[in-house]
């Protein structure tokens, strides 16, 4: 089996619907110009990088990320990782290792200090994986959510 990891394209914008759908069930599916026009503010963005897992042709995985400026740290970025995904039919099969892979090697490639996601507590079976990654749970997480 082989796992190919790219930064995803427009022509991947139904896969990743089907993807994002798996990991929030119960969110609407954006219609396809929502999808478009969301898709040209994710490409406008300087930093920002979205990935898509393939094995074959069929999309099995996707990680959203982006590198942001910083005034500390002698001026070195920081990448933020969100909307981490595998199908359930490709667990366990590698598809986030690579994903990962990518996403440290592009991090250390634009000089990047830190690497950071936050992830909910419950998920005790994402938060081995990311420790196997060599992420650390060193800080605590708040968020709000706005309507």
């Amino acid at each position: 089996m082989t796992i190919t990891v790219r930064q995803a394209t427009e022509h991947n914008l139904m896969a990743l619907g089907t993807l994002y759908a798996e990991l929030h069930p119960a969110d609407p599916m954006l219609s396809h110009e929502q999808a478009m026009q969301t898709w040209q503010e994710i490409i406008g963005q300087a930093g920002r990088t979205l990935l898509i897992a393939l094995r074959e042709e069929t999309a099995v995985g996707t990680v959203d990320s982006i590198v942001v400026p910083n005034l500390t740290r002698g001026g070195r970025p920081y990448m933020l990782v969100e909307n981490v995904v595998v199908a359930r039919s490709a667990r366990r099969q590698g598809v986030a290792g690579r994903m990962f892979n990518a996403l440290i090697d592009l991090a250390r490639a634009v000089g990047c200090y830190k690497v950071q996601l936050l992830s909910h507590v419950d998920r005790c079976d994402a938060h081995r994986f990311y420790e196997s990654r060599g992420l650390r749970p060193v800080a605590q997480g708040y968020r709000l959510y706005l309507d």
